[in-house]
């Protein structure tokens, strides 16, 4: 029996030498999918707590540095462990818009959609409109993921959609909006194809867009 709750708060707490050990344990049997949505789950939780613990002034910019690296070595561990990962040539362009430097949810959602399969592009951080037009002509990727802490990034998000509209891009693409700020409401005036609440749900939209297509 998995206990998820331990690995929860193995990684909340950035108990590196127990969260590697639980996942090792994980990985000695066959992984089925449940128990690999359940991993998602459990790191999307983990690190919700080291968000709000960083927001609490109990974290610092080195403690979500190593919660992000930490993140990262357990989906490397998951992308190892399959192996029938989907031939995915869907391709998610991610970046935080122009005014915000938070990546955190970004790199979540990243490392999540790489553990299922897509090829991401992530671009950074306060990256303005013309950058996001510019890459979508580059890669043309099928969707696009622009991410935001600060209700400023709101109107960075709805210059971002309206750049790709003028430029002739906007039908080619999905665009999917998340971070503290957004809302229902939000993702209609910006003109965003959906938004997520956190990164695990922001995932299965992919996913959803990308059934729909084929």
């Amino acid at each position: 029996m998995i206990d998820w709750n331990a690995l929860v708060q193995a990684m909340g707490d950035l108990d590196e030498e127990k969260t590697l050990t639980i996942v090792r344990n994980l990985f000695k049997g066959t992984l089925s999918s449940e128990e690999a949505d359940q991993l998602l789950n459990a790191c999307q939780e983990a690190m919700t707590i080291v968000g709000d613990r960083y927001e609490n002034g109990d974290y610092f910019v080195g403690d979500l540095l190593f919660a992000g690296d930490l993140l990262t070595d357990v989906i490397e561990m998951l992308k190892a462990s399959f192996k029938n990962l989907p031939d995915n040539t869907c391709t998610i362009l991610v970046g935080t818009v122009e005014g915000d430097l938070h990546d955190i949810g970004k790199h979540i959602f990243k490392n999540i959609a790489e553990a299922v399969g897509f090829q991401v592009v992530d671009i950074g951080i306060d990256q303005p409109a013309s950058e996001f037009v510019k890459k979508v002509k580059a890669i043309q990727p099928k969707i696009v993921g622009m991410s935001g802490i600060l209700t400023l990034a709101l109107d960075s998000m709805k210059k971002t959609v309206q750049a790709l509209e003028e430029a002739g891009l906007r039908d080619n693409v999905k665009i999917i909006i998340g971070g503290a700020p957004v809302t229902a409401e939000a993702c209609k005036i910006i003109g965003a194809d959906a938004f997520a609440a956190n990164a695990a749900d922001g995932v299965k939209i992919c996913q959803q867009w990308l059934k729909e297509q084929t």
